[in-house]
C-alpha cells in the first residue's frame, strides 16, 4: 500500500530529527532547514531563506531539479517530490 502525503511528511520529519505531527501540515521553516542540512544544501541557519528557496535547494540536491531557483517550486512539495526526498534520505 502506498503512503499518504501526511505519512511521507512524517517519515521525512523523523528522518531529520523533527517531530511527527498528528495534523496535516506542510513543513515549517525549521523542518525545511533540518532537511536542507540532511541533504547538504548549505543555508544560513541564523537567517533562514524563504520556504521556496529551501524547497528548491532540497530538490536540487537530490537530483530532482537542475538548479535551486525558488521560482520553480513556489508551492508545497507534491507527493512524487516527497517520495523522492524520502528515498534519498533512506539512501544516505
Amino acid at each position: 500500500m502506498t503512503q499518504t502525503v501526511d505519512e511521507l511528511r512524517n517519515e521525512i520529519r523523523q528522518a531529520v530529527g523533527r517531530y511527527e505531527r498528528v495534523e496535516s501540515t506542510a513543513f515549517t521553516k525549521e523542518a525545511l532547514a533540518a532537511l536542507c542540512t540532511a541533504v547538504s544544501y548549505d543555508i544560513d541557519t541564523n537567517n533562514l531563506p524563504s520556504k521556496p528557496q529551501m524547497r528548491a535547494g532540497i530538490l536540487w540536491k537530490i537530483g530532482e531539479l537542475d538548479d535551486d531557483n525558488p521560482e520553480r517550486i513556489p508551492r508545497a512539495f507534491q507527493k512524487a517530490e516527497l517520495e523522492a526526498i524520502a528515498a534519498a534520505l533512506k539512501n544516505e
